[in-house]
């Protein structure tokens, strides 16, 4: 995998949608989409949930909520960040509200269960919001669960040879969360870290964790060169909070949801201790590509001034890029669903989109994204804390552009496989 530092100009990645928002004569005639929005508004992640449908519903206002001569009709619904409730909720939309489309969910659980329950679906399809695992797609995956979104696996690429390589730190600390999302973060990081010749200690905390005093007290004693924190929402900032309490100085590499604005928003010590903290992940607030600037400027146009951040979240650059998937097919279909949505899930299947990034996508067999990913400094811009792309990895796919076989026989990412493979002899 080569990472090129480049300036890219692409296609808007909704490129064709405006033009969608004109109703074909029939519009009357033909009942509407029904769209079902899942995602955490309650929880540890709620912040970012909030702004996943922030950006859904600036994107479905600028096409007025029409294409293929068909209304959409949004309904949403929150979970918080369990796989259970995620579940119920899903059910609820398709069993209750009639949803012919879930677009979510949020989380790498929660993923992982609407994976499953799709299989029991006929004529009605899930595509994911932003959850990150990397088995919902790479092993068992079901025929109409899609995901235009790259998992968390993908997102650590080129993180961990940087900080070999190029930072020259041998032995790192990971702290990270003790459920799927995190199990696939710290794999990605540690195949590359620990194949280059890395050494790493691994600090695990169940989801909700509020007291990190003892991890980061062993943390600050270690002989670790830097700490890879993979952590977000409410633990991430409690951890933040408490490193920096403590005094901690290793230099910090962080996970994709750490390195994002529901953090650098939020008010206390962490912003001091982030600033420099290298990241890896499919956005950045500073990417030079026309595409994202333009996006940008419509995120804060619309949601400055009502609550939104500086840049869009991860998840609602995610939810996005899924939901420019869906457009794409309706499209496609001119808005049909019939024949149980086997014309709209081969258009899925077959959809070559921009995300919001100027980052080209594509699906793989197991209709997971192909796409790039961004290497991340955190630096004071224009009076405050900005994550800046300094790299990017074009077109990495789920095995990390190893052949899948060979990926697949390390076996499933979790705390007892957490990646730390050495190179071969």
């Amino acid at each position: 995998m080569s990472i090129t530092t480049t300036r890219r100009a692409t296609l808007l990645g909704s490129a064709g949608l405006a033009g969608a928002a004109l109703a074909s004569p029939a519009i009357a005639q033909r009942a509407p989409i029904r769209l079902g929005g899942l995602t955490t508004l309650e929880g540890p992640f709620a912040t970012g949930g909030q702004d996943a449908y922030r950006c859904v519903q600036m994107e479905l206002e600028r096409i007025n909520s029409t294409i293929g001569g068909r209304r959409i009709e949004f309904i949403r619904e929150s979970s918080n960040a369990q796989a259970d409730v995620a579940l119920a909720r899903a059910r609820k939309l398709i069993e209750q509200d009639n949803v012919d489309i879930i677009l979510g969910p949020l989380s790498g659980a929660e993923g992982i269960a609407l994976r499953d329950y799709s299989r029991t679906l006929t004529g009605k399809t899930i595509v994911n919001g932003s959850s990150g695992a990397a088995d919902t797609t790479l092993r068992n995956p079901s025929p109409n669960f899609f995901r235009f979104s790259t998992d968390g696996t993908q997102w650590m690429a080129g993180l961990g040879n940087h900080v070999f390589r190029q930072m020259n730190i041998r032995e790192v600390a990971v702290a990270a969360g003790d459920y799927a999302f995190p199990y696939a973060q710290v794999f990605g990081f540690n195949i590359e870290y620990c194949r280059a010749g890395g050494r790493v200690q691994h600090y695990w905390a169940p989801l909700g964790t509020t007291d990190f005093s003892a991890q980061i007290a062993q943390i600050n004693r270690s002989s670790a060169g830097a700490v890879v924190v993979v952590h977000g929402g409410t633990d991430g900032l409690a951890f933040m909070t408490q490193y920096a309490q403590s005094g901690g100085n290793k230099p910090l590499i962080a996970g994709s949801i750490m390195a994002d604005q529901t953090m650098l928003s939020a008010r206390g010590p962490h912003r001091r201790v982030m600033v420099g903290m290298i990241s890896g992940g499919p956005i950045a607030d500073v990417i030079d590509d026309p595409t994202w600037r333009e996006f940008v400027e419509r995120y804060r146009r619309r949601w400055l001034n009502e609550g939104g951040f500086q840049s869009p979240s991860i998840h609602g650059v995610n939810y996005t890029t899924n939901l420019y998937g869906i457009l794409h097919a309706l499209r496609e279909v001119d808005g049909d669903l019939g024949n149980n949505q086997q014309a709209f899930q081969r258009a899925l299947a077959a959809a070559r989109i921009t995300a919001p990034t100027g980052a080209a996508v594509r699906l793989d067999h197991n209709r997971q994204a192909i796409s790039d990913i961004f290497l991340n400094r955190i630096e004071e811009r224009d009076g405050r804390a900005q994550v800046v792309a300094f790299a990017r990895a074009d077109a990495v796919n789920q095995t990390l552009n190893t052949p899948e076989q060979q990926f697949l026989a390390l076996g499933a990412p979790s705390r007892d496989n957490p990646g730390c493979v050495p190179a071969a002899s």
